[in-house]
This record gives structure tokens, sequence and C-alpha cells, in this order.
């Protein structure tokens, strides 16, 4: 599936992320190595390497390359730590995140049955082992020791559900766009403390809201 001419726009992709953002280099080499084409619906495939989100259906899209290498570097992922994404869409940023922290540690919830069952095939498709729950995602992985950081990939209104903060553990991150009455959106990195957690401002941005 990853022909010569994918592979060469994953690379143009890679040094222009490069040259405009100041994100650890494990991040792009994530992003080199996930073949965006496969996670785009077919009609859309030849737009795959441009720095744009596109739609997947069910009124979702994939999220813009240097959103994705922007939000997982905010996390500060290492190797072997275990990762709660919200939101899994297509699956891409499930991949890249898998990337990084390495097999059978990223978690993710998607809230549309349909999108959930096409991602679980694809991810294991491309030999990502990625556990993907279909439901709403305050109801997922409750059996789960507390994880080291989460993605949250829709916008909630008002701020991250506790459910969310409560299975991040003391010390761990959380990176969110977080919308508010008007319909602007921000993206946050949280860090969870005892009884609070530290919210840092990292620019506007635009998601779709959370389900």
């Amino acid at each position: 599936m990853d022909d010569p001419e994918y592979a060469q726009a994953r690379r143009d992709l890679v040094a222009d992320l490069r040259r405009r953002l100041d994100v650890d280099a494990s991040v792009l080499s994530a992003i080199e190595a996930v073949p965006r084409h496969a996670f785009v619906p077919e009609p859309r495939r030849q737009s795959a390497y441009e720095d744009r989100p596109l739609p997947i259906g069910h009124d979702q899209t994939i999220s813009a390359p240097h959103i994705v290498a922007i939000m997982t570097d905010l996390l500060g992922l290492e190797r072997g730590d275990r990762v709660f994404e919200v939101g899994t869409g297509c699956g891409y940023h499930a991949a890249v995140l898998a990337e990084i922290v390495g097999p059978g540690n990223v978690f993710t919830a998607e809230y549309v049955p349909e999108l959930a069952g096409t991602a679980r095939d694809r991810l294991d498709r491309l030999g990502y082992d990625v556990t993907v729950y279909a439901g709403d995602a305050r109801d997922a992985f409750r059996d789960e020791d507390p994880f080291a950081a989460a993605s949250v990939t829709c916008a909630p209104d008002g701020g991250v559900p506790e459910a969310i903060v409560d299975r991040v553990e003391t010390g761990g991150r959380i990176v969110a766009p977080v919308g508010d009455q008007t319909g602007r959106q921000r993206l946050v990195r949280l860090t969870v403390r005892e009884g609070e957690t530290e919210r840092e401002d990292h620019g506007g941005v635009r998601f779709v809201p959370m389900r």
C-alpha cells in the first residue's frame, strides 16, 4: 500500500513540518513512519499528505499532520508510556502515538461504532497493537491502571471531563482542544496534580465537538 509516490510525499511533508515546527525528532519520525494515506478514504487519498484536515465520514475528520505533531509533542511521551486517546476517528493519531510508545500501550475510544470498527480493522491490518473501545470514552477502560497521558481529539465544552482527568496518573499530561459557549477553541495541556490540574494554553484550534 505504501508505493514510492506516497513514501516521497510523506518525506516531503515531514521535511516541511521540520522547517515550521519546534517538536521533538521522535514525533517527526513517527509521522514519517505512519502511512497517512491508508487512513484517508479513497476519494481523498491523493490529498493525504497535504497539511490539512480531511473528512472521513460521520461528520468527522482526520486532523492535519501539524496538529497531530504538536499535540503528540506536548504529551512528552516516552517508550512504554500508556496513553488514553479520546476520539479514535480513522485511527491515524493512535498509530502515531503507537509508533512512539510501542505496541500494546495505546488505548483509544470512539463514540461512533462504525468508525471504531473500521479503525480497529485498519490498525490491525497495518500491524498496530492498539486497543479500540466503541462507545462513550467516560466508560472506557475503567479496569485499566491510570494512564501516563491522555490525548483528546474532539472538543469538549467548558473543560476536559473529570472522567477523563481521573484516568490519568498524578504527574501525567492531558492535551485537548477545549471549547467555550462562543464556539472558540483553545488547545490546552493539563498536568494532573493531587486534587487539581495545571493548565497551559497553546493557541486557537478547530476540532469537531465531543459527543
